[in-house]
């Protein structure tokens, strides 16, 4: 079993920058490929961004491209979405999850989710 807990979210101004992390507990993560959603209110999770294991590979939603980071640091235990340029649209909760596969944009492929954490973004 994987236990992941998001963190860093909060309440800033459109152009400011956020860092979510997302720590692991139970296994380590160096396995596993990590995913970042995110849900609006009454919509299904999208795919904001993800990175394979090993750390090179990473994948962007078209929204989040050149503004969003994905990273991880596996001696921690521990992966990261650095968020620059929030904009009002990006306010929403966010989701860390892992798959033991390769990284997926469909909610359906990955086994562990955290809580959530939530971003709000003012204009």
């Amino acid at each position: 079993q994987v236990q992941l807990v998001e963190s860093g979210g909060g309440l800033v101004q459109a152009g400011g920058s956020l860092r979510l992390s997302c720590a692991a507990s139970g296994r380590s993560l160096s396995s596993y490929a990590m995913g970042w959603f995110r849900q609006y209110p009454g919509m299904e999770r999208e795919f904001v961004a993800g990175i394979m294991w090993g750390g090179v590979d990473t994948f962007y939603a078209d929204p989040v491209k050149g503004r969003f980071t994905v990273s991880r640091d596996d001696a921690r235990n521990t992966a990261y979405l650095q968020m620059n340029s929030l904009k009002p649209e990006d306010t929403a909760v966010y989701y860390c999850a892992a798959t033991y596969g390769i990284v997926s944009r469909e909610t359906t492929a990955y086994r562990y989710w955290g809580q959530g954490t939530q971003v709000t973004v003012s204009s």
